[in-house]
């Protein structure tokens, strides 16, 4: 990051880090330091660990299938506890606060409720508070839409929230502190080897947030791309430094492999032997499409006979809602029959040195061939690969790549003279 010192900070506590007395007063005391600096503080919290997971359990109780606006209405108090508990510990030390809730703030969205989308963030408040030398603390998670109901963003919505307010109040960073030190090269949990990374450019953060990364939300990393927000993501329980998440710079592409990614959630289906005619995707993907299933990775075979088959992957969780549909869609079609697999594994590399470097695809599939994993589906972008495999082979996978990528290139390096 520049030299300079940040003035004005977002800050974003996930729910570890918020998860009791204790870690809230620590918190508290962490914020203090900043807010004595002179720095301009926002803080935006998650609600304590569990506690989501507690009151979605306790609506369903009540009913199977709560009302989606009533139970966003439910969701939304956990950041408010939160963020109050904090405001009062930041109150008990000596630090001007205030806390904020969606509504207050005015974090306009639409009214898809459990999953909506920010429209626009008034700040007014907001900087009114810095004016008069307060840290607003503000309820994650949650806004309003244009009927004054409470919405939620979805899981991880507090780090979307997080950033998207960095992006209206011109933040210089937007720290996401959580109980891991920063992004790393794999999951370390996956592969001893991993590293953490000390940058990482937008576009790569994109590729292994959708690719299946824990650390990020994915909207949360959309926002920051589009409005050119820099990320910082450290550890909580520390002051150490973490990864900066930053727009691309030049020398970037010098690295070929940034990051191994890996999923075990996903399903296959395959449709066989469908009629090879226009409108052929469209007649498969468009009722998955209206019945919300979010579509991966898709393969379509080399026509033969007039007839095709039609590969493609989906959340392993929504497998279930997929399978009737798809049933439809074959009947209707006149295709031969369906064949889904509930459990697959898919893993990627990523890195901005791909668009200049040319053989990385052989390379890879070569080093999974010489562990006798065989490749089922393939996808590409201009800085990614990945490769849908079966899902009891993805930790071998992810450390031969790792090995291969980014520990053959982190050892060329220490080699090469200063």
């Amino acid at each position: 990051m520049d030299k300079k010192s940040p003035h004005r900070i977002v800050q974003k506590y996930g729910g570890t880090s918020v998860g009791s007395p204790d870690r809230i007063r620590a918190v508290a005391e962490r914020v203090k330091r900043y807010h004595s600096e002179g720095k301009e503080l926002a803080v935006v919290v998650s609600a304590m660990a569990g506690e989501t997971n507690r009151l979605l359990a306790l609506s369903q109780q009540i009913t199977p299938q709560p009302h989606r606006r009533e139970l966003d209405a439910v969701l939304a108090t956990g950041e408010q506890v939160s963020a109050a508990l904090l405001t009062m510990a930041l109150h008990h030390i000596g630090v001007p606060a205030v806390s904020l809730l969606g509504h207050q703030i005015r974090i306009a969205t639409d009214s898809s409720f459990g999953r909506a989308r920010i429209r626009s963030i008034d700040v007014s408040r907001v900087e009114s508070a810095f004016s008069s030398g307060s840290v607003v603390v503000v309820a994650g998670f949650q806004g309003v839409d244009e009927e004054q109901n409470i919405t939620t963003l979805g899981r991880g919505g507090s780090d979307t929230s997080a950033v998207a307010l960095a992006a209206a109040l011109k933040a210089d960073v937007c720290e996401i502190l959580t109980d891991v030190n920063g992004v790393y090269t794999t999951d370390p949990r996956v592969c001893p080897s991993a590293t953490k990374l000390d940058r990482i450019c937008h576009e790569e953060m994109l590729e292994l947030a959708s690719l299946g990364a824990k650390v990020l939300q994915l909207r949360s990393v959309e926002f920051a791309s589009r409005y050119r927000v820099n990320l910082h993501v450290r550890s909580s329980f520390d002051d150490s430094e973490g990864t900066w998440v930053v727009p691309e710079e030049e020398n970037m592409e010098e690295v070929l492999v940034s990051g191994v990614s890996c999923e075990r959630d996903e399903a296959k289906v395959t449709v066989q032997g469908i009629p090879d005619s226009p409108g052929l995707a469209a007649s498969v993907f468009v009722p998955l499409a209206e019945a919300g299933i979010v579509v991966d990775m898709i393969v379509q075979n080399v026509s033969e006979a007039g007839r095709t088959d039609l590969t493609f992957t989906v959340p392993a969780k929504d497998l279930a809602e997929v399978e009737p549909i798809i049933k439809t869609v074959v009947d209707k079609v006149g295709a031969k029959n369906f064949i889904s697999t509930p459990h697959v594994g898919k893993v990627s590399v990523v890195g901005l040195g791909m668009r200049s470097h040319a053989g990385v695809a052989s390379r890879m599939f070569d080093v999974l061939a010489g562990e006798g994993i065989n490749i089922q589906m393939i996808s590409t972008s201009e800085i990614k690969i990945s490769v849908v495999i079966e899902v009891d082979l993805v930790d071998r996978a992810v450390n031969v790549l790792h090995d291969a990528f980014i520990g053959d290139d982190r050892e060329a390096k220490a080699a090469s003279p200063a």
